[in-house]
Formats: C-alpha cells, structure tokens, sequence
C-alpha cells in the first residue's frame, strides 16, 4: 500500500487489520457468540459484517432468503437491522437470539395483595374520580375507601 504525499511516493506505516481475511466458515459461530457475550452492542454490526464477508453475501442471501442488497444495508456502517432480520442473519451462522439474567440476584416481583395496589392507585393523584371509582368497586377495597372515592 502506498500514500501520496506531493510529489514523493512512500510505503505506507501498516497495512489495515482485516478480521475476514483470519477467520474461517466453520469459526464463524464461535466469534460471533464470543462477541454477543462480550455486551457491546456496536460490536455486533461489525462482527456481522466480517463474517458475511468470510461466507461471501451471495452465500449469506441464499442462507437468509433475503436480498444481497438489503444485507449490503443492513450490515452496512450506518445500518440498523431489525429483529427479525437480526435472527435470520444469526440463524444462518447456526447461532440464535437468547435472553439471560444479568444479575446473580432475581429481580423484585411486584406486590400481588389486592389492598396494596388498590391503596397505591387511590392515593395517586393522577389517577381521574372515574378511575378511583372503578378501583373502588373491587371486592377487596375496604368500605372506608369506597366510600371515599363514591364522593
């Protein structure tokens, strides 16, 4: 590779990394899942489009059923693919979508005793007279609330 500069020619620092040119069909799976694990989210875009140019995009549309073009653009810097064309390029490398838990620890489940959440949705004051009177009805609703929202 050279660069110009004026009238002199010179070689070039460093030739740019090239990812597709190291890798192999059969890695594709493996780098791709490494790279989904790793959470970066603007790394994906990049790493799919390393390994269409590993498989070749003619070989990719035919694996996705759909067009060399709109891979082109899906994959491209300024692409944003969808869901569902997202799963179709992963399942072509044999790979899939997964949602897992991010913490060791659950998540709180919200409270399930009828009192408390009719006591939050009445306390709201958001919430429009009508509103409070539909809450109001449920059989679980203390009579002193009923008669507070019937007002």
């Amino acid at each position: 590779m050279h660069a110009t500069t004026g009238k002199t020619t010179k070689r070039a620092a460093s030739a740019p990394f090239d990812a597709a040119a190291l890798l192999l069909p059969d890695d594709l799976p493996g780098f791709l899942a490494d790279v989904m694990h790793d959470g970066d989210t603007r790394a994906l875009p990049l790493a799919l489009r390393t390994a269409a140019d590993v498989l070749g995009m003619t070989e990719l549309a035919r694996r996705t059923g759909l067009s060399r073009e709109s891979l082109y653009r899906t994959l491209s810097s300024k692409g944003n693919p969808r869901l569902d064309t997202l799963a179709a390029i992963l399942s072509a490398f044999g790979l899939r979508l997964n949602v897992a838990q991010l913490h060791d620890k659950p998540m709180p489940r919200p409270s399930r005793n009828p009192r408390a959440t009719l006591n939050n949705a009445l306390k709201s004051p958001r919430k429009t007279k009508a509103a409070q009177r539909a809450a109001s009805k449920s059989p679980a609703a203390p009579k002193a609330l009923r008669r507070a929202a019937s007002r």
